[in-house]
């Protein structure tokens, strides 16, 4: 069970990955052992992880779309599993609807998305179906959940 000290610990670390545990102790009135050893049962217990944001454009991945999947019936896992394997893939998960899984794939530019649907995506033994979605311009990209706030000292930051 997550207590508010956690949450609070989670929402800080979402704003800053690398927020120094002593900011973040002064911040929620704890001693900075508190927070190491609490961030570190979180991650440990699979709660959360700390990792790089990378900006794929910046890193030369100009296309990107989302892909819905028909998966032939009885071999979700097994397709599921395969798709997960692509490097070109970010993001899957399975959906209720039109759709049984979603892909979220990352491309160099439009051949490369292309080669990546027909010599990969669609040649998985259990793919009936896919329609692509082109992102054309990202409105919002946040990995914040819940009421993840600013903490104190971002918000003042940002006030000045």
């Amino acid at each position: 069970m997550l207590d508010d000290i956690d949450r609070a610990i989670i929402s800080h670390l979402q704003y800053d990955g690398r927020a120094p545990y002593t900011r973040i102790a002064d911040e929620l009135d704890i001693t900075e052992g508190s927070v190491r050893r609490r961030v570190k049962r979180l991650i440990d217990e699979g709660v959360m992880q700390i990792v790089a944001i990378a900006e794929p454009h910046r890193l030369g991945f100009k296309e990107a779309g989302m892909i819905g999947i028909t998966v032939q019936a009885h071999r979700m896992e097994e397709v599921a599993n395969a798709i997960s394997q692509l490097p070109e893939v970010s993001y899957l998960f399975q959906a209720a609807g039109e759709f049984d899984l979603f892909a979220e794939v990352f491309c160099e530019d439009r051949e490369h998305f292309v080669s990546f649907l027909n010599n990969k995506l669609q040649q998985i033994p259990g793919v009936e179906r896919t329609q692509s979605f082109l992102i054309l311009k990202m409105h919002k990209l946040s990995y914040r959940w819940g009421n993840a706030e600013a903490p104190r000292s971002l918000a003042q930051e940002s006030s000045t």
